[in-house]
């Protein structure tokens, strides 16, 4: 399995899904746009709002998953990543991930309470393309 194959795709695709957990153990599933930064294919990092219930659950149950996909008229591809969702509020993680357009959603700026970043750990994952799947580890 080409691992660099699979980072270059998700470095493409605009929208990521992500999955926590919820108090009665249910999975939650919400789309986001693509992760502001990421290491290969270990860390992925998210802004979102800490008043968002995703933050709630991700402090009481890190786990989690990030699922991207391609859809063309014949062709479809998917990669999923399992692993550990951290909430980080510490100001020099905020300054790296912050764009200048945040400023609509987080009126105060990088220093906002209501903003903060999700890092996301991938502890393995599974690849599906051409009626393929393939599992790997990180």
């Amino acid at each position: 399995m080409d691992l660099h194959k699979i980072e270059k795709f998700i470095e493409k695709q605009n929208v990521a899904f992500i999955c926590s957990v919820d108090e009665e153990n249910f999975p939650n599933v919400k789309a986001m746009l693509k992760p502001r930064k990421h290491t290969g294919l270990k860390e992925f990092y998210f802004s979102t709002n800490t008043s968002s219930m995703r933050v709630k659950q991700f402090r009481e149950n890190p786990n989690a998953s990030i699922y991207f996909y391609y859809k063309g008229l014949i062709k479809y591809t998917g990669v999923m990543l399992k692993g550990k969702m951290e909430v980080l509020t510490d100001q020099p993680t905020k300054d790296e991930i912050w764009r200048p357009g945040d400023t609509i959603f987080y009126k105060q700026g990088k220093t906002d309470p209501d903003y903060c970043v999700l890092k996301f750990t991938t502890i393995s994952g599974r690849y599906y393309c051409d009626l393929k799947t393939e599992s790997f580890e990180i």
